[in-house]
């Protein structure tokens, strides 16, 4: 029985890992076994950047709709208090964009809100 050789296999792999490390400095772009080291390490921080990306632009739309609603003489937990109370179901990032581009009709969403508390 002849000996199975994984020659093709490896290199696939390999060509693939040093495919992924295309661009970054050094031997980690070249030699394999850096740069597999510096693959999976990339990769840990991309999935974990994916997941923090959700926070960030959520306190993004909390600090924007705070200023947004401090003129008003309101804070933000007040107001989406009174949100919850009227059954105003908008999510955070609408009402951020709303805040940014569409102030008028925010003030008659603050305005609504206010005489609801």
């Amino acid at each position: 029985m002849a000996r199975i050789k994984g020659a093709v296999t490896t290199r696939h792999r390999r060509r693939k890992v040093l495919k992924l490390a295309k661009g970054y400095w050094g031997g980690k772009s070249r030699l394999f076994k850096t740069a597999n080291q510096a693959v999976m390490k990339s990769l840990s921080y991309a999935y974990i950047g994916r997941r923090l990306k959700k926070r960030d632009f959520r306190r993004l739309w909390i600090t924007r709709i705070s200023a947004a609603v401090r003129p008003h003489g309101i804070n933000y937990s007040r107001f989406m208090n009174g949100m919850k109370k009227l059954n105003i179901n908008l999510n955070r990032k609408v009402l951020a964009d709303m805040a940014v581009n569409d102030k008028a009709t925010f003030a008659a969403i603050v305005e609504k809100v206010k005489a609801a508390i």
